[in-house]
C-alpha cells in the first residue's frame, strides 16, 4: 500500500523548471533514497511534500489524501516530519528543550511523568541521547546534533520521515550507528523514511529502492542494484560508477 504519492509535479522559479513532471510513490513502511546531482531539485522535492513551495501544478497524496497547497504546520499534524541539510538547533537551549520545541502547542498540557513526556524519554533512548538530555545543543559533537534534529522530529509521530543529508559531516563509526537507527525506525516505529543523502555506501546499505533526479526529472527508479548500472545515473554522475561518487 502506498503510503505518499507525488503525480506530475511541476515547480517553476521564474523561467527556471526546478521538477519537471515527477511522478513517484512511497510504499508505507518502505526506505527510498533519493539521489541526484547538486541542483537536481531534491530539497525544493522536501520543501514542496512539507508545503514550503506550492507546485505550479500536479499533486501530493498521504495516505489517499491530497495534500497539495496545505500549510506546512498542517502536514506536520498530518504525519509528515523532516530534518533538514544544515542543522537547525536551538543553541541555547538544551536537548530535551529542542525537542520539545517540536510540539510547542502542547507545551501547556506537559507535566512531568506524563504519558507524552514518557514517549519524549522513549525517543531520546532510542537516537542514544538519554545521557545528555541535559546538555546544551552548542556543546554536543555534529553526530549528535543530527540525533536531535532526528529526534525533534519524531516527537511529532510522524507516518513519514524526511531526512535531507543526515550524514554529511559524520564519520564512518557515526553512519553505522545513522544506519542501525533508521532500521529501527522503520521497524519499531513503522515509520516510512525517504532520505536525501550524497554518501552512496549509506544510500546502498540502507535503502529498499531509490529515486534518481536529474535537472529536475526523474532519471531513474529501482534497488540499488539496478541504479547502480543504469547508464542515464552514470552519465548524470560524469561518468563516475554510482559506487565511486
Amino acid at each position: 500500500m502506498n503510503i505518499l504519492e507525488v503525480k506530475d509535479l511541476n515547480i517553476n522559479f521564474g523561467g527556471i523548471t526546478a521538477i519537471d513532471n515527477l511522478n513517484f510513490s512511497v510504499k508505507k513502511g518502505e526506505i527510498l533514497g533519493v539521489i541526484g546531482p547538486n541542483g537536481a531539485g531534491k530539497t525544493t522535492l522536501y520543501n514542496t511534500i512539507t508545503g514550503i513551495y506550492k507546485p505550479n501544478k500536479g499533486d501530493i497524496f498521504l495516505n489517499n489524501k491530497k495534500i497539495t497547497g496545505t500549510k506546512p504546520y498542517k502536514i506536520s499534524r498530518l504525519g509528515i516530519a523532516r530534518t533538514f541539510q544544515n542543522i537547525r538547533l536551538f543553541n541555547s537551549l538544551t536537548v530535551l528543550e529542542n525537542i520539545l520545541v517540536g510540539r510547542v502547542s502542547e507545551l501547556k498540557k506537559l507535566v512531568k511523568l506524563n504519558p507524552y513526556m514518557k514517549e519524549i524519554f522513549d525517543i531520546l533512548e532510542v537516537v542514544g541521547l538519554e545521557k545528555v538530555i541535559n546538555n546544551m545543543a552548542s556543546d554536543l559533537p555534529y553526530g549528535q546534533q543530527r540525533k536531535v534534529e532526528i529526534a525533534r522530529a519524531l516527537a511529532l509521530s510522524p507516518k513519514v520521515l524526511l531526512l535531507d543529508e543526515p550524514a554529511a559531516g559524520m564519520n564512518n563509526y557515526e553512519k553505522q550507528d545513522l544506519k542501525n537507527l533508521i532500521n529501527i525506525l522503520r521497524e519499531d516505529f513503522n515509520i516510512t523514511v525517504l532520505i536525501i543523502e550524497h554518501d552512496m555506501g549509506v544510500i546502498m546499505d540502507l535503502c529498499d529502492r531509490i529515486l534518481v533526479l536529474d535537472y529536475g526529472k526523474k532519471i531513474a527508479e529501482g534497488s540499488p542494484e539496478e541504479i547502480s548500472n543504469d547508464a542515464n545515473v552514470i552519465k548524470a554522475y560524469m561518468g563516475k560508477g554510482i559506487k565511486e561518487i
